[in-house]
This record gives C-alpha cells, sequence and structure tokens, in this order.
C-alpha cells in the first residue's frame, strides 16, 4: 500500500486492488480564510483525481471541496458513503455529477471490490455539520486508519474488525474560532489558547493510545491564513496561546511521551508499506523548505495565491442593501418553532450586531426582533459583517458555524459558559436538519454504568457525547476533564463547567 499525503486531511491510498482518494481540498474555505498548509496546488490533481473510489468525510469545506471535485475528480469513482442520518453530504456530491455510491453502516466492515472497508460515522449534532467519519482500508497486508478529524468515541470495532492498524493519520490541531473572537482580556485569551492548544493534543495523542498504530501520521491541520487581517493566527511567531500548532510541534509532543513512531507527511509525501513495514518514505518537497522558515514560507505562499484570495473576496455578496431584519426572520422563525428543546436550552436573546443594525434572536419567544429597552447586553452576542450574513443568505448555507465562524472574520462575547445548544441551531438551518437535531437531543443517555478515576466514582460515559470516561477521562484536584472536546466537570456536585446542563453522575470513593 502507498499512502500519499495530498494536503490537509487529504490522502491518496494506492493499493493493488484500487485507489483512493480521501477528501481532496485544495480552494480556499470558510470566506477566504483557511487555505492548505503546506501549499498543494503544485500536485498533479488530475492524476491523482483519477481513482477508482472517492471518500469525503464530511462537508466541512476544509474537507469538502465542490470546485475542486467539479473540476478534477472522475465522476465514475465509486464514493464510499458514510452512514448518515441527514443525507446531505449524497446530495451534494450527486449535484457534482457522482453517481455511483456504496452506503456503508456504521462500524461495520464491508468487502467492497478486493478491499475490507469500514467507516465509523458519527452522528451527533457537534459532529461536523450532522456528521463526521473516519475511514479503515485493508488491502489483506496493510491496514491503514484515516481518522481525520472525526473523534469516535470507541475502537472496539475497529480493533475487531482488523486487529491492528499499521498506519494512523489524525487529527491534532485547532480548527475552531475559541478563544480568538472573543471580547476578553488580551492575557486571558492568551491563557485560554494555552489550555486549548493543549488539550487538542492530548485528545490526540488519547488517540494514538487507543489505535496503537504501527506509524503515526499528524494531519487535518493546521490551516495557514493568509489574508493580511488574519496572518496572526498562524504559529509563526511565539505566540504561546495559539490553537494551531503544526506537524513538527505535534511530533516532538509525541517524543516528548515516548512515542518515536511519527511520521511527517506534507503534500506529495508517499509512505510504502507492506504490513507494518515501512518500506520508504519519500517527499515531493524538502519539509526545510517549509519549516525552517516557515513565516518566510508563508509570506511567499500569500503573495503567490493573493488573486485566489482577491477572487474568492469578489464573490461576497455587497455590505450595502436592505436590511437584513426580514430575511432573517424568514429563516431563523420556521426552524425556532420546529425545536422547543434546542431554543429552550439557549434560554435568553442573542444580539446579531450586522454592521449599523442589530437584531435580536429571541430563543424564549421564538422570535426575530430589533432591539428593546429592556434588554441590555446580550448574554451572547456576535458582531458579524453584514457582506457575509447577505452572502450566507444569498447562497442558502444551511450552517453558519462552518461558514461564518470558522472563517473567523466576526467578533463574539458571552456571559457565562459555552452554549452548545445555540452552536447546533446555527448549523441545522433546514427542516431536515432542526428536527434531527432537536430530536438527538431529546433522546435520553445511558448513565447506568460507571468507572473509578483518581479516587472518584463517575459515569462512564460523558453526558456531552458519550465519550469513555475510563479513556478520555483525566482528573485534576476535584475537577474532571474529558479530553475529546475537552469539557470539564466539578466533581462533588457534577456540575458542568463548560456548559449548562449535562450534569455528570459522581462521588469521591
Amino acid at each position: 500500500m502507498q499512502v500519499t499525503s495530498v494536503g490537509h486531511a487529504g490522502f491518496h491510498i494506492q493499493t493493488k486492488a484500487g485507489s483512493i482518494l480521501c477528501d481532496p481540498w485544495v480552494n480556499p474555505a470558510y470566506f477566504g480564510s483557511w487555505f492548505p498548509f503546506p501549499d498543494n496546488t503544485g500536485l498533479d490533481w488530475d492524476t491523482l483525481g483519477n481513482c477508482d473510489y472517492l471518500y469525503v468525510s464530511h462537508l466541512h469545506k476544509d474537507h469538502f471541496d465542490p470546485v475542486h471535485l467539479a473540476k478534477h475528480v472522475n465522476k465514475d469513482a465509486t464514493v464510499l458513503l458514510p452512514d448518515y442520518p441527514v443525507p446531505d453530504l449524497k446530495r451534494e456530491l450527486e449535484r457534482l455529477g457522482f453517481t455511483k455510491f456504496f452506503e456503508t453502516e456504521d462500524s461495520v466492515k464491508h468487502r467492497v471490490g478486493e478491499l475490507d472497508v469500514m467507516i465509523v460515522a458519527l452522528r451527533a449534532p457537534a459532529d461536523g455539520p450532522i456528521g463526521d467519519s473516519g475511514l479503515i482500508v485493508s488491502d489483506g497486508e496493510t491496514t491503514c486508519f484515516n481518522m481525520n478529524d472525526a473523534r469516535p468515541v470507541d475502537m472496539d470495532a475497529v480493533h475487531e474488525a482488523f486487529g491492528g492498524i499499521d498506519i494512523h493519520l489524525l487529527q491534532y490541531s485547532g480548527a475552531i474560532w475559541y478563544p480568538m473572537v472573543y471580547d476578553i482580556p488580551a492575557r486571558t485569551k492568551t491563557n485560554f489558547g494555552k489550555q486549548k492548544r493543549q488539550r487538542g493534543m492530548d485528545r490526540a495523542r488519547s488517540y494514538v493510545e487507543q489505535v496503537n498504530g504501527t506509524w503515526v501520521v499528524p494531519s487535518a491541520g493546521p490551516p495557514v491564513f493568509l489574508d493580511p487581517a488574519l496572518r496572526a493566527l498562524n504559529d509563526d511567531h511565539g505566540d504561546e496561546g495559539n490553537i494551531f500548532p503544526d506537524q513538527m510541534v505535534f511530533l516532538e509532543q509525541m517524543r516528548l511521551h515516548g512515542k518515536d513512531n511519527g511520521l511527517l507527511m506534507i503534500p506529495g509525501s508517499t509512505a510504502d508499506l507492506r504490513g507494518s513495514e515501512l518500506l520508504s518514505l519519500t517527499h515531493a518537497t524538502d519539509p526545510a523548505a517549509v519549516y525552517d522558515d516557515k513565516a518566510a514560507y508563508i509570506e511567499a505562499m500569500a503573495q503567490r495565491l493573493a488573486p485566489v484570495l482577491a477572487a474568492e473576496k469578489a464573490s461576497w455578496a455587497p455590505a450595502a442593501g436592505a436590511p437584513l431584519l426580514e430575511p432573517l426572520t424568514a429563516l431563523f422563525e420556521p426552524l425556532m418553532r420546529q425545536s422547543d428543546l434546542i431554543c429552550d436550552g439557549i434560554g435568553y436573546p442573542v444580539g446579531l450586531v450586522l454592521g449599523d443594525e442589530t437584531v435580536v434572536l429571541d430563543f424564549p419567544n421564538r422570535t426575530v426582533r430589533p432591539p428593546g429597552d429592556r434588554d441590555g447586553k446580550y448574554r451572547y452576542g456576535f458582531r458579524i459583517a453584514p457582506e457575509l450574513v447577505r452572502t450566507v443568505l444569498r447562497d442558502n448555507e444551511p450552517d453558519w458555524v462552518n461558514t461564518i465562524f470558522l472563517s473567523t472574520r466576526f467578533e463574539a462575547w458571552r456571559i457565562g459558559g459555552y452554549n452548545e445548544f445555540l452552536y447546533t441551531f446555527f448549523k441545522c438551518l433546514t427542516d431536515e436538519r432542526i428536527a434531527y437535531a432537536d430530536g438527538w437531543f431529546a433522546e435520553a443517555h445511558d448513565d447506568s454504568a460507571s468507572t473509578e478515576l483518581a479516587g472518584w466514582e463517575v459515569q462512564r460515559r460523558c453526558p456531552h457525547l458519550k465519550a469513555d470516561l475510563s479513556k478520555f477521562g483525566v482528573i485534576e484536584g476535584e475537577k474532571l476533564t474529558c479530553n475529546l472536546h475537552g469539557w470539564q466537570w466539578d466533581l462533588p456536585t457534577g456540575r458542568c463547567l463548560t456548559s449548562k446542563g449535562h450534569q455528570l453522575r459522581s462521588k469521591r470513593l
């Protein structure tokens, strides 16, 4: 098996039984904020796209690049489709001209031609835009687990189906806007960033231990920010609170924790494997040209791709136009009326400051309205350039989280903790999505099993997204952190410190 990095979470897996192209991403994403790092525009994309199978893990635009898929990927390829509750991914691929689909069943090994294939599909509203997934493929000799940025909660099904993993591809870097966009003091922001950076790498190392692959490839991040307004988000100037560490940082983390089986792969790097034996690792570009002077590499990349960024900005809707209250009312109010559990979970009005206009999303009353005299300071608020909102409205975008928010081209404030229900609402802006998400939250979660951690008995499944706390739980003093998503609880009371609700069952032994 030959595994070639094509950038970010993208890989080309060549076997004797056929080739699989995974998550090819080239064009800038999230309002031109994210570009693949290192640069992958020079790869032979027509050859890479002449594949037998296509795997797109989910609809985030740094994994699903519709312009690139339409132009460069063979439409006769068989799509390996994750088992998602909402068929948006299949619809989007059909719209691009793909007609052959192998529809997998979640966490079940399938025989596809001469390959054994399993896709672990994550279905919680917090997983991607209603879904994220990881791919395991074996050609009978070598087994590859392409986890990209999925966060599976249980590895048992993978190990039972495939035994050992020869090469493990996983995310380790940030893919979020927190804490950079929040209106908080700079020192506080740095401290939060340090915690976020380390938690991401701790989570990745936990997966390294659980998967126990012979070789580990840090991937699915970081992006690079080429817009001058966003360049400070790159980890190239010694900012200890930066949440976008690069591959070299994580490889050093692995070494510090006794793991020397990490592989550096950048666009064009190919690992040739026979079972667990690494026959060769070759690079199309000398990694030293990227990492020895990363800031200079990014500057050269920014100059080279400036026309691409300019074209992206030119595609946005104009900032000026009719007031936004009416179209936002037409979009949001029908969804509010369908999602009592989510609206009650949000529990308060949220302010949208859109240039000179302010719009209030009054979730308790299920209305969208102008600001009122008694509103005061909103507990949660967003300051967004109106051209971004006009663009997502023009394009009927069903997900503001994975467009506006991941762009980091906005400011936010909040009083109190993170509100999971609010961000779920913003990524479920269709009838189908909101109905699924509201129903998902309504389901009872099993918390009957327990585990013992550092002198405490706690429920085994995390109240947030059911992660196994015997594997992801870390206790420091009287605080438990679930490293899957970084959520925290006060153990004496079981109170969630990250968001309201999500009570944890816990007692001291």
